[in-house]
């Protein structure tokens, strides 16, 4: 299941994004620290499609994919150092998948802001220094761990001492690593090491309920702008979305028709950590169950095969594969097959956005 971390500088509005996308209860207050242990909610994630399918298809069950939010609390300057509740965030936030940086960009007077004035991009700058001294840190640490091996056998450990003392130099120098050009490899080793800066990250501009429909919001064009990597920026009123989601639902469709919302919170949230993420969506129909699964793009039909269960992956033999767009055209399997729309494809068959597939395999993998 997709994870994204929420954080950010105590009082920005985490908790209360978090409450408006989980239709959670997570305590909300004018006071920093009011989130000590991490808030945690999974959400079905928005897909038009799979309820389109629903209704072409028609079967006894559907399950859409999940997400899940962890609202983390905030951070101060000196985290990385234990000030606040630095460990404890610090330590929450190397298990998500992807990050969502709240930043606070409402003026409002009547909720403080920990450093007394509202600066998006120095709020910014401060959160990412501390991730970035964490990471150096460690980086630190695991370089000293291995330099005798190093030294033993420099031939056989060129590489690593290489690429540590490249990360550890570009942490210095206050680069982040996920602006790095990694491959995948690169990325998983991070991931070993509990690398915060090369964890996907996507931006939240908490702007005033006035603004809610200011297209585009100077916040979100200047945290664009002054920050390397950001180059989209999700710009949406918190607590216009908490508020919306304490409606009932036909009322809350209503609303967000009169007030020209065509996304909301949760959609916009969702469409960006799957964009940070790269990852597309598939379909499957199996004993008549119609069900998503979010993969990373570029994944083959037997590592897909592998997301639904381990023995599907190990006894693969082929898929029965068919377009989102030509199964709403032509309604069912029967025309798509007589139309030649039906497709069998082998296990390195790369899996589309929107595929609706058929795994066919063997039990005992043989």
């Amino acid at each position: 299941m997709l994870s994204v971390g929420l954080i950010g500088l105590p009082n920005v509005g985490k908790s209360t994004l978090f409450n408006a996308l989980t239709s959670g209860s997570a305590a909300i207050s004018n006071y920093p620290f009011t989130t000590i242990d991490s808030n945690v909610g999974v959400v079905p994630v928005p897909d038009s499609r799979l309820t389109t399918l629903k209704e072409i298809l028609n079967p006894e069950d559907v399950t859409p994919a999940f997400i899940e939010f962890i609202d983390i609390a905030g951070l101060v300057e000196g985290a990385s150092k234990g000030e606040g509740l630095g460990n404890q965030f610090l330590g929450n936030i190397r298990s998500v998948d992807a990050i969502a940086h709240v930043v606070r960009c409402f003026q409002e007077g009547d909720v403080a802001h920990v450093l007394g004035d509202v600066d998006p991009i120095r709020d910014i700058e401060i959160v990412e220094t501390e991730l970035l001294l964490a990471d150096l840190e460690v980086l630190e640490k695991a370089i000293d761990k291995r330099i005798r091996s190093w030294k033993t056998d420099p031939r056989k450990h060129a590489r690593e001492k290489e690429r540590l003392e490249l990360y550890r130099d570009k942490l210095a120098a206050g680069i982040p690593l996920r602006i790095l050009e990694l491959d995948a490899d690169e990325i998983n080793r991070l991931k070993g090491l509990g690398m915060l800066t090369s964890k996907p990250v996507f931006y939240v501009a908490n702007i005033s309920e006035s603004d809610f429909n200011v297209k585009p919001h100077p916040c979100a064009v200047e945290i664009q702008e002054k920050i390397p990597g950001a180059d989209r920026v999700v710009a949406l009123s918190v607590q216009l979305e908490y508020e919306l989601q304490q409606l009932a639902p036909e009322e809350r469709k209503e609303f967000e028709r009169e007030m020209g919302i065509e996304e909301n919170g949760l959609q916009r949230v969702v469409a960006e950590a799957y964009r940070v993420l790269d990852l597309i969506t598939f379909y499957t129909v199996a004993n008549n169950r119609l069900r998503a699964w979010e993969i990373p793009r570029l994944t083959r039909a037997v590592q897909a095969a592998g997301k639904i269960h381990s023995d599907m992956e190990k006894g693969f033999i082929r898929a029965q594969v068919v377009d989102f767009n030509d199964l709403v055209t032509h309604g069912n399997w029967q025309a798509l097959h007589k139309k030649g729309l039906l497709r069998t494809e082998g296990k390195d068959y790369i899996v589309q956005d929107g595929d609706v597939i058929e795994f066919i395999f063997s039990p005992t993998g043989s």
